[in-house]
């Protein structure tokens, strides 16, 4: 039941990045756009995809990348807050962007990826599948 409900989990967050393609990209404390954010959203439904794969197949390599994902998520959360000003994305999305909400919604997601990776950390007995490939 663990692993069905979080590949549903993995398998919004990649509907969620394939949604997102073809619009400026924050990304290491840069708004990325035209084909550089193509290329980033590209990559992070390429990810996103592996780790839904690597659930489904229970694979134990997965358990790990699962974990390295989140903290890199966090991350990044945290470094676009510091050097993305909020009228840097105003400037980007052309709608005006309150501080306070900007910050508070970044920080609520961020903990709970923080809570989803605890999760993940707990449920390491699920990933039984040994081999080093998916394929």
């Amino acid at each position: 039941m663990a692993l069905t409900l979080l590949s549903g989990l993995y398998l919004f967050f990649f509907l969620v990045s394939a949604s997102t393609f073809g619009n400026p990209f924050p990304f290491l404390g840069k708004i990325y756009s035209g084909s550089a954010a193509k290329v980033l959203v590209i990559a992070d439904c390429l990810i996103c995809l592996y780790l839904l794969l690597g659930i489904l197949k229970r694979q134990y390599l997965t358990w790990y990348l699962l974990l390295a994902y989140n903290l890199f998520e966090v991350l990044n959360t945290i470094i676009n807050l510091n050097f993305i000003t909020p009228v840097e994305i105003e400037r980007v999305i052309g709608v005006q962007v309150h501080k306070e909400g900007l910050w508070i919604n970044n920080i609520a997601a961020a903990l709970a990826i923080l809570l989803l990776s605890q999760f993940i950390y707990r449920s390491k007995h699920h990933f039984s599948n040994r081999q080093k490939y998916l394929f």
